[in-house]
């Protein structure tokens, strides 16, 4: 029986109220960075707009994560530049863009989301805090009035680019005054929304700190446009959204694709890089928004990846970049108090509402306002509290989380988690290592006795250490290897048994091996059949079971 509902009905309006806080926030933080990020991409202003409100409505009603935003995301500014050059025209690229679509669809069907049960929760918790990082020291220079990088790409460190280390330099000798006045107007309206006394006041429950700290940076800055023009924040310092002047010019900044390209072999490869970055980061962030999630709902990988896909097909047909589910804006949302994918569709519809009804409006906030809600953001991501929980887990854990964070702090996202990928692996493959069996020693009437447990586990990677063993059983001694406790046994490792067993003979070696209850393979139970009943020292009649 199919207990699938259809995708409306499966909307939950029990925390309408949460989710509308959340929506509106993220959708506040989103407008400025869909902007940036198409800026740095190569692409039109309005691109960046357009992706964000399909990430909005078309993945927040195909996708089943219940808390994950997808837009246009910073992890895809190089391959969205490097092919829009390649192709030598936006056109080209939004072609490019629906034939990635299509292979993130078919990535779906063919079930690669299976690819994110295999990332370790140390090397997720560390992508967190490594994000919550970069999005504090990034914020650093726009809570000054320094705003040159509105891209917000998460890296540090960028090769050939204007990196924080600069930015930070250049902040330091432009001070904003009115800047500096709304960041400590803002972080003042955090702490007192955090006090546990306010907090349960009806007013501090139903309006959430950001929309006040955005209402309050416009206010701050229209008033000094009043009594001091010459200090009013303006330019780059305040949000710069396309404004078209009439109905026309509205559906002018729409791109179609050009599809008298889909000849060019440039096309194809482009797609295909645009898919496996942008199915990836997906991948990615919806590991990271299940590990925020309150309450750790699981979100269907494939399922997310055919979302995703469709996403990008339908911001590729009408003038969009590429898009992706994106961390830092779901974790905006669920601080702000989301919980359902409500919040994701709200996202999406108040930025299509807003950019044509409201976009002067939305060019009045000030980006200090919108950097101390990065600010905040990246310290819940990255809080202490996270770091000792960590800790606490033990040292398997602990290293591949700090080694994550390091390497994305002096790299970039994607090559940091592939570094902490591999440091986990490291310790899981270690710990196997040393997990594959117990010895204990005793002595029968003068003849040393070994008794090996295997582990529950016990795969190719357990023979190393099983051999060395072997070879290291003295002379007319007896060795029984129990593997009663196993539910999988390799068949390598058996093979290994049975060689040391043609050799034990000659060196009257009595083995005694005890096969898995609940082998996984009929070849292995075979085998080790075979072994108990077969390697017996000379002049035995039987061997124990």
């Amino acid at each position: 029986m199919n207990t699938k509902k259809p995708i409306f009905q499966s909307i939950d309006l029990s925390n309408w109220q949460g989710d509308i806080r959340g929506g509106a926030i993220s959708f506040l933080v989103a407008v400025p960075l869909c902007l940036g990020i198409a800026l740095a991409s190569g692409a039109p202003l309005f691109a960046g707009i357009i992706a964000g409100i399909v990430g909005g409505l078309v993945v927040g009603i195909f996708s089943r994560s219940a808390l994950s935003i997808s837009g246009p995301e910073a992890g895809l500014i190089v391959v969205t530049l490097s092919a829009i050059q390649a192709l030598g025209s936006f056109p080209a690229f939004l072609l490019a863009m629906c034939i990635a679509g299509l292979i993130q669809i078919g990535l779906g069907f063919a079930r690669a989301g299976i690819v994110s049960n295999f990332f370790p929760s140390s090397v997720i918790k560390g992508m967190l805090a490594g994000i919550g990082i970069i999005l504090i020291l990034k914020q650093l220079p726009h809570l000054v009035g320094y705003d040159a990088d509105a891209a917000e790409g998460l890296t540090l460190f960028q090769p050939g680019g204007f990196n924080i280390i600069e930015q930070l330099h250049m902040a330091l000798g432009q001070f904003r005054v009115v800047a500096i006045l709304i960041t400590i107007v803002s972080l003042a309206v955090f702490y007192v929304w955090e006090q546990p006394a306010f907090r349960q006041r009806a007013f501090a429950k139903n309006v959430p700190a950001a929309l006040v700290v955005v209402v309050l940076g416009i206010c701050i800055n229209e008033l000094i446009r009043v009594i001091a023009p010459e200090w009013v924040l303006k330019g780059n310092h305040v949000v710069q959204l396309p404004v078209p002047e009439s109905t026309a010019a509205f559906f002018h900044l729409f791109t179609l694709p050009d599809f008298s390209q889909w000849t060019n072999p440039l096309v194809y490869t482009s797609a295909v890089a645009i898919a496996m970055v942008a199915s990836l980061e997906a991948l990615l962030a919806i590991e990271a928004s299940d590990e925020l999630d309150p309450l750790k709902r699981k979100t269907p990988a494939n399922h997310e990846l055919k979302a995703q896909g469709i996403g990008n097909l339908i911001s590729g047909l009408i003038g969009g970049i590429p898009l992706t589910s994106v961390i830092v804006r779901s974790s905006v949302s669920i601080n702000a108090g989301a919980r359902t994918k409500l919040a994701a569709l709200i996202h999406g519809t108040l930025l299509l509402v807003c950019v044509v009804t409201l976009p002067t409006l939305l060019n009045k906030i000030p980006w200090a306002s919108l950097a101390s809600i990065l600010l905040v953001t990246g310290y819940k991501l990255a809080r202490i509290e996270i770091v000792k929980a960590v800790f606490a887990e033990g040292i398997t854990k602990f290293i591949p989380f700090v080694v994550t964070i390091l390497a994305i702090l002096l790299t970039d996202l994607l090559t940091g988690i592939g570094i902490g990928m591999a440091t986990g692996i490291f310790f899981i493959l270690r710990d196997h290592y040393q997990n594959t069996h117990s010895v204990r020693m005793d002595y029968d009437r003068d003849i040393k006795r070994i008794h090996v447990s295997l582990g529950d586990h016990v795969s190719f990677l357990s023979k190393a250490k099983l051999v060395k063993l072997l070879k290291s059983v003295p002379d007319n001694s007896i060795i029984e290897i129990n593997g009663t406790e196993s539910s999988y046994i390799d068949s390598d490792v058996v093979t290994a048994i049975q060689n040391f067993g043609v050799a034990a003979r000659q060196r009257n070696i009595r083995l005694i091996f005890l096969p898995s209850r609940v082998a996984d393979s009929q070849v292995v139970r075979t085998s080790s059949q075979e072994l108990v009943n077969s390697f017996r020292p000379a002049g035995a009649s039987s061997v124990p079971a």
